[in-house]
């Protein structure tokens, strides 16, 4: 095989970007998966680009909420009883970084990344022609109760400090955003600084297609055989072994398979989610994505139909899938728009990556020289895969950064 520069383990969105940014620097890329470039948590997210987000993905706190969830009633989450006791550190150092100052510095890391994403994916969307995917028209969180969206003033007042743009909305101003919508919410927030995409799938595979028109090559192989070889990094494909100099670990979910042999252990867990795709009843439709901040689902337009899309479950990435959370939210979700008949047959599952700050690691693999990692990016896998992808193929060719990479080095969990 021809020279090889670096190999990307992983073809998500990430992985693909990361593969992508490298090619554009002139590097020789292998890019090596199992499956075809997208095909696993990549395909089945919410779609959204969410260049407004501020603070991680909170921690629920109310004593009403938590018994809720304890007792399996809550929508927005599910948990299987017996993985409890090995989660319980992960979610105890979940909550330490998901309230009070933690939020804040959450916040100031994470900003710079959030702030660059819509326009890397523009970027990439032209080069790529994948532009007829792209929505520029943000995204609407309704609120059922006027309490509930009081209850969320503190936390607009520091996003508004911030600089961030958003627009509360009272029914009526809800309603002509989305006439298509029910009324049985009372207020509304629209969130302007948000694109989504209306295929997941069709943008990483142009993303793909863009790598491959710049040399790269897409392979299939098992990232778990990658090991040392006269001092380069090799991986087992089916085209035989490739060697490069370096390695770059994309894996999102199933990176410790790889890194733990290298002794290489970070606190990440996985928050499994689920969507279906719905008819639409009528001529009823909607012009962007649209959260249900109290019940914990999201209903997103998609060349597919409408995808619904469920909160977390916290259970073994490979666990059987239990989509109880369709169940409990179906009646609320029907209430407020009218879905019609389920187009796929049963529910699909996807895992996020996640680390108990909510932030990637993206940089330099401890101890181990020419590997680098960029995964666990939580519940923005597609906003951040362009922009991390960059910031990491900036470190790796000697590039000036955009920003300052240090709050998303691995020896954040090592210390």
């Amino acid at each position: 095989m021809a020279r090889t520069d670096a190999i990307v383990l992983g073809a998500g969105i990430v992985g693909v970007s990361a593969a992508l940014h490298l090619a554009k620097r002139g590097l020789a890329v292998a890019l090596v998966d199992r499956r075809a470039p997208g095909e696993e948590t990549s395909y089945g997210n919410a779609g959204i680009i969410e260049g407004n987000t501020y603070f991680p993905y909170p921690f629920p706190r109310k004593i009403s909420a938590l018994l809720k969830i304890a007792f399996k009633q809550a929508p927005e989450a599910n948990y299987h009883l017996f993985y409890l006791p090995r989660l319980a550190p992960w979610l105890f150092a979940y909550l330490r970084h998901s309230s009070g100052d933690a939020m804040f510095e959450f916040a100031e890391r994470m900003r710079p990344l959030f702030a660059a994403s819509i326009a890397e994916h523009e970027s990439l969307m032209r080069e790529a022609n994948a532009e007829r995917y792209l929505r520029t028209n943000g995204w609407l969180k309704i609120y059922r109760t006027s309490r509930a969206f009081d209850a969320a003033k503190p936390d607009l007042d520091a996003i508004a400090a911030a600089g961030l743009a958003f627009e509360p909305l009272d029914l009526g101003g809800s309603l002509a955003l989305e006439p298509g919508l029910s009324p049985v919410f009372e207020r509304g927030i629209f969130w302007p600084q948000a694109a989504s995409v209306s295929n997941p799938l069709a943008v990483t595979r142009a993303y793909a297609a863009l790598f491959k028109s710049l040399g790269g090559i897409v392979l299939t192989g098992d990232a778990r055989s990658l090991h040392r070889s006269d001092g380069r990094w090799r991986v087992d494909t089916s085209e035989g072994p490739v060697d490069a100099s370096n390695a770059v670990i994309a894996l999102g979910p199933w990176a410790p398979e790889v890194l733990d042999p290298l002794d290489i252990r970070l606190p990440l867990e996985v928050k499994r989610g689920y969507h279906r795709h719905f008819h639409a009843e009528g001529n009823k439709g909607l012009n962007r994505p649209v959260l249900d901040a109290e019940v914990g689902y999201a209903v997103v337009p998609m060349e597919q139909g409408l995808r619904l899309t469920t909160g977390a479950e916290f259970a073994h990435r490979d666990a059987p899938p239990t989509p109880v959370q369709f169940d409990r939210l179906m009646p609320q979700a029907r209430a407020l728009f009218p879905l019609g008949e389920p187009i796929d047959a049963e529910p699909w599952m996807g895992r996020r990556p996640c680390f108990p700050d909510s932030m990637p690691v993206i940089g330099r693999a401890p101890g181990q020289a020419g590997l680098w990692l960029d995964y666990g990016h939580a519940h923005w896998g597609l906003t951040l895969g362009p922009v991390s992808g960059r910031l990491l193929a900036e470190m790796m060719t000697g590039d000036v950064p955009f920003t300052d990479p240090a709050p998303y080095r691995a020896e954040r969990f090592l210390a």
